[in-house]
């Protein structure tokens, strides 16, 4: 075991998991696998000890995730609901004559899933489950509209100051995390690229490598490309039924605000001590209070409120009857029951590994056993800025963000483990520098999660549009990839230019600019090589060589 714990090979049992998903196409067996290596690697290869563990770790994930699985049911059980009432129908109906065109559509996803910015989770599944027939109906393939999803998901959230994740970045800093966590955001560029990217892409009709044969399947009525192992059961209703579009907004409006106003209660009231909520309030304002609050929890409880109304509401207004209600129930159960298993088995397999794992002691330096492979430690003995130059440190640390990310399939957990090390290693460097370093951790931490089959946004993002997942990460890890190299280079540039002495104000002013320019090149790129047919051939001359 003490050889295993602390070191590279704390990251093997995620590096078979992802593999054999990317190979097989089996997610949960490759998941399963990817945990009994990393159980057996902590019970020194016994077979016995290692499954006792396994379901032991597995166990203790389950409660410890427990909120947001409640979460995930309540949204399956709200997806039912909005397809028996007829309410997406109406929706669809409605937008298929105003939305008129495939841009229109594209584009509707985009701001839809920009204004649902509070938790990603719940900007998946609610964006999936409303635009899905808008798409559909335009032909567009259910791999770009996950793509489109999963894009406004962790990159919007990681930028709006009042999400789950901006309380989550901030529970890992010292002092007034929020104040923080905002200057990062002008300096984000792997977020905001994103977003530009997807917006160029939708204007030039632009569609690169196997998303392109996807949307080109699409357009001739195959909407998944032939990938029809779907993640979750596709809720339908007869045409008989004639919904109306409050059915669906309603709805989805009681879900956002009790959602939101679960998070702030959880912030003034939950008391992380004794991990209960009281009377005693714990935050001296809103901002504070969203930093603070229990996301897990309060999305659970938020969401239930919203059911309960949503039920009364949809019932006394004769949208559906109240036995249908309750059918509802073990229906949408059931429909979010393979994307929970697959939650299940990541959750477990980061767990494992040690993703938030005990670290160093801080004593000896010695390598804290804690029952995990320890990641953490690993990454804590082997990062320093003594051997390199100030300015090369941000695009480095967006480098290992992207990798344990990717590895761990954990967005939160990168945080906790790079965040503390970046204001260590960069505290006594120039106010730019430092935020600069801060936000290449948040966004290299975004991107590790944004094509991680084993994310749990990305599982989320399959399962709201309805597509394969594995298909969902192949035809989105080139297009994040992209934007992501031109973050590197942005980081390197922006990073020197840091180091010389310039202000925050000024590193934050033309980072964006910097980024901005970069991705305009590399599409532009992009665009002639796919005009005149260079990208096929040299595909069709690599498939070539692999027969």
């Amino acid at each position: 075991m003490e050889n295993f714990v602390g070191t590279f090979w704390a990251f093997v049992p995620a590096i078979i998991a992802i593999a054999l998903a990317l190979v097989t196409k089996q997610v949960y067996l490759s998941l399963f696998l990817g945990i009994f290596v990393g159980s057996m690697f902590l019970a020194g290869g016994n077979p016995v000890e290692a499954i006792a563990n396994m379901f032991g770790t597995m166990g203790s994930q389950l409660g410890s995730n427990g909120g947001i699985l409640i979460f995930l049911v309540v949204l399956g059980i709200f997806a039912v609901l909005l397809v028996k009432t007829g309410g997406s129908k109406a929706y669809g109906d409605w937008a298929s004559t105003s939305i008129k065109s495939r841009k229109g559509a594209l584009l509707s996803t985009i701001g839809l899933g920009s204004l649902i910015f509070v938790d990603d989770y719940f900007n998946c599944l609610t964006v999936g489950s409303v635009m899905r027939p808008v798409t559909d109906k335009h032909g567009i393939s259910r791999a770009k509209l996950a793509y489109l999803i999963d894009s406004t998901a962790a990159p919007i959230c990681i930028i709006a100051p009042i999400s789950s994740w901006a309380a989550a970045v901030s529970g890992f800093i010292d002092g007034d995390g929020i104040i923080v966590f905002i200057k990062t955001i002008p300096l984000n560029m792997y977020a905001l690229l994103t977003i530009a990217m997807m917006i160029i892409f939708v204007v030039l009709k632009l569609d690169l490598f196997k998303m392109k044969k996807n949307e080109k399947a699409a357009q001739k009525g195959d909407l998944t490309a032939g990938e029809n192992e779907l993640p979750t059961e596709d809720i339908t209703v007869g045409e008989n039924v004639k919904g109306k579009i409050w059915y669906l907004v309603v709805p989805i409006v009681i879900l956002i605000v009790c959602c939101v106003g679960a998070m702030i209660y959880s912030g003034y009231f939950y008391d992380w001590d004794a991990g209960v909520y009281g009377t005693t309030v714990q935050s001296d304002s809103f901002i504070s209070a969203f930093s603070n609050c229990d996301s897990g929890s309060a999305l659970a409880m938020g969401s239930v409120i919203a059911l309960i109304i949503s039920f009364i509401v949809l019932v006394a207004g004769k949208a559906i009857s109240f036995k249908e209600c309750m059918a509802s129930i073990p229906e949408g159960f059931k429909s979010m029951v393979p994307a929970i298993l697959i939650l299940c088995f990541a959750w477990t397999l980061c767990a494992t590994m040690g993703a938030k794992g005990a670290g160093l002691d801080e004593v000896t330096g010695n390598v804290i056993m804690d029952g995990t492979l320890n990641a953490k430690a690993f990454i804590l003995k082997n990062i320093s800025a003594d051997n390199m130059a100030l300015g090369i440190v941000p695009a480095v640390f967006f480098l290992i963000a992207c990798l344990i990310s990717f590895a761990t399939g954990t967005s939160w957990g990168t945080f906790g483990v790079l965040i503390p090390i970046a204001i260590s290693v960069m505290g006594g460097s120039s106010e730019g520098l430092l935020f600069l370093t801060m936000s290449a951790v948040l966004a290299g931490a975004v991107y590790g999660d944004h094509v991680s089959p084993i994310s749990d946004t990305t599982i989320m993002a399959s399962s709201g549009a309805q597509c394969n997942h594995v298909d969902h990460v192949r035809t989105q890890f080139p297009y994040a990839t992209i934007v992501a190299g031109v973050s590197f280079v942005s980081y390197i540039i922006t990073g020197f230019i840091a180091q010389s002495g310039a202000s925050y104000g000024l590193t934050a002013g033309i980072t964006l600019p910097i980024g901005l320019g970069l991705l305009g090149i590399t599409i532009a790129a992009f665009y002639f090589l796919d005009k005149y047919g260079v990208l096929e051939k040299l595909a069709a001359k690599l498939k070539k060589k692999k027969a």
